[in-house]
């Protein structure tokens, strides 16, 4: 795999370092390729192995501490892009992002919650980062994770 190239000094240059991907909690893997796409799993907002926050946006974790956990699952899902295209400077742009929020059940502010992920697309990855997005209110997610985001990337062909 590659070292750090422009994308991960622009997440450096934002105080930020690219984690390592989180290990998978099931029988699935973190991302597979297909062609030029990258299409990874849903990333929880794990953080050195832990959650830093459970329960329902909206009940037990306000809309704001959900926005910055969807920044996080983001910023994981890069971390999983990067272990099957071996550098993140070959996106050639983010296609989809889909985000899950653990909603209590009068919270309707999802797109609000999933604009964390994809605001930290655009600020890491600038006019690649823009993307087509679903944001949905569920019941529960795994660990009764608050948010769990998923992406796909189209990368510049070999």
């Amino acid at each position: 795999m590659s070292g750090a190239g422009a994308v991960e000094a622009k997440i450096a240059e934002l105080g930020m370092t690219l984690p390592e991907v989180v290990p998978p909690l099931a029988a699935y893997q973190p991302a597979v390729r297909s062609g030029v796409y990258v299409h990874t799993s849903g990333q929880l907002p794990m953080v050195a192995g832990k959650l830093p926050l459970t329960g329902k946006v909206g009940a037990e974790v306000t809309a704001e501490e959900a926005k910055q956990l969807a920044a996080t699952c983001a910023l994981n899902a890069l971390a999983a892009v990067k272990s099957v295209a071996g550098d993140l400077d070959r996106i050639k742009r983010v296609v989809k992002v889909v985000g899950f929020v653990a909603s209590a059940p009068d919270f309707t502010g999802q797109p609000g919650v999933i604009n964390g992920a994809s605001e930290l697309l655009g600020a890491v990855l600038g006019e690649k980062g823009v993307h087509a997005r679903s944001a949905v209110g569920v019941a529960v997610l795994p660990l009764d994770a608050p948010v769990e985001v998923e992406i796909q990337v189209e990368l510049i062909e070999d």
